[in-house]
């Protein structure tokens, strides 16, 4: 029985799903700028977002840290950005799982 328990146990911890965090109206840049725009992330222009396309996006967080966008992520903030007409300040709601130094994309929003 101990071990019919054990194994109930085992497969519940890894069902749960991995948290999900919302960050609501912060900047999104691409890799390449991240740290030079940093202290003025809304000053960053979308033209220069999609020069830099191929180094990917990330969201600085309150704390001047930068969050990079997984795979999926990437493509999403690439196909937002193409469709806007924004020139700069650069604001997103995206929602996600963090993983290390990487946000696991699960809802992207451009603002």
């Amino acid at each position: 029985m101990t071990k019919v328990a054990s194994l109930l146990l085992l497969l519940a911890v890894f069902a749960i799903p991995a948290v999900c965090e919302t960050f609501n109206d912060v900047p999104v840049v691409d890799k390449n700028c991240s740290s030079k725009v940093a202290a003025h992330p809304d000053a960053h222009t979308r033209g220069c977002a999609l020069k830099c396309a191929a180094s990917g996006y990330g969201i600085v967080t309150q704390d001047q840290k930068f969050l990079k966008f997984d795979s999926e992520g990437n493509s999403k903030m690439k196909e937002a950005l193409q469709s806007s007409d924004k020139k700069d300040h650069l604001r997103v709601d995206v929602t996600g799982s963090v993983q290390s130094d990487t946000l696991k994309v699960t809802s992207i929003k451009l603002l």
